[in-house]
């Protein structure tokens, strides 16, 4: 029986490398691609180190791939130049192959005035330009999918973490683990939507395969409810994590909140810290995604527990003493 090849754009990112494993855990040959040399490859994936501009030379070395995954995120910073270029390439890409598109998405569309608990028919209504990129986007998606030029899926999700750095989870709140400080972007009591990556990625497989035994509609939006926990939940919870796998201070774990009247006043001067400030209502507005409609879609997914799930992330991060452990 032929395995079936997905093509992994982006395989150099966090979320990038998760699909990478969980596809190839599941049998599939994958295909991924990365500008740069890639590190190690799971069994059965092999590299593409073709830029994502370059359609024709990509879309014929990635001939038969039945799926593209879009896991190419540029930096927030440039986001009004690259967002939808980018977005736009990878489209063109599963235009040629005439493979399902997968894109992963966030809650950005919302806007502040978003409810507690989205659903996939929750009004988009963004209130900045991260957020009314994410739905021009979407809406392109929409759009070729009408017009009968691409398959193409949304699974939305919430902050990301695990599988290395480049998280709230290493960027702020855990950065002086070893200090025994904790930082927390938002009110304690205020719940929050994760996304735990292996399981993210691991929804995208099941979503691949009923899409290729099933069908599946030329477009459609899903929530993966991942992990909502409140601020107080996820420090409890990850300093029981730090605590099993002996990486918690010898004292008491010390807690303190994000200073955002002084990220926004460094944001005039410095980019990264004015793109980070635009989203911090993403913490005072309390969230949740409903993921019903991709259960029916593919029934029961995998869920890592959040203590082991944050054990684990604090390993990929190089913290306590089984840090190369899986």
């Amino acid at each position: 029986m032929t395995r079936r090849t997905v093509l992994i754009l982006g395989a150099n990112g966090r979320f990038g490398a998760a699909a990478v494993k969980a596809f190839a855990d599941a049998g599939w040959r994958v295909l991924a691609q990365a500008r740069r040399p890639q590190a190690a490859l799971p069994p059965g994936a092999e590299a593409l180190t073709l830029a994502l501009g370059e359609t024709e030379a990509l879309a014929a070395a990635a001939a038969g791939a039945e799926v593209v995954v879009h896991a190419v995120n540029p930096p927030y910073t440039d986001w009004e130049t690259q967002l939808m270029p980018l977005g736009r390439q990878g489209m063109d890409v599963a235009e040629r192959l005439g493979a399902l598109f997968m894109l992963p998405g966030n809650v950005y569309a919302y806007g502040e005035a978003m409810p507690a608990l989205l659903a996939e028919d929750t009004p988009e209504r963004p209130t900045n330009a991260k957020g009314r990129l994410r739905a021009a986007l979407e809406a392109e998606m929409r759009a070729r999918a009408e017009a009968g030029r691409l398959r193409a899926v949304v699974l939305r999700a919430g902050d990301f973490y695990g599988c290395g750095e480049g998280s709230w989870l290493d960027l702020s709140i855990a950065k002086d683990l070893a200090k025994g400080r904790l930082v927390y972007p938002g009110p304690l009591p205020l719940p929050h939507a994760w996304a735990y990556l292996p399981d993210l990625a691991q929804a995208f497989v099941a979503v691949a395969e009923r899409s290729a035994r099933d069908g599946a509609p030329a477009f459609e939006t899903l929530h993966f409810a991942g992990h909502t926990l409140t601020g107080g939940q996820f420090l409890d919870l990850l300093e029981a994590a730090a605590t099993d796998i002996g990486a918690a201070p010898a004292g008491r774990f010390r807690r303190g909140g994000m200073p955002w009247a002084l990220i926004r006043l460094m944001g005039v001067f410095v980019p990264t810290l004015k793109a980070v400030a635009e989203m911090s209502y993403l913490w005072r507005v309390p969230h949740a995604l409903d993921g019903a409609r991709l259960a029916t879609r593919v029934g029961g997914l995998p869920a890592t527990p959040p203590r082991q799930a944050l054990a684990q992330a604090l390993r990929d991060l190089g913290f306590g003493d089984l840090a190369s452990a899986h």
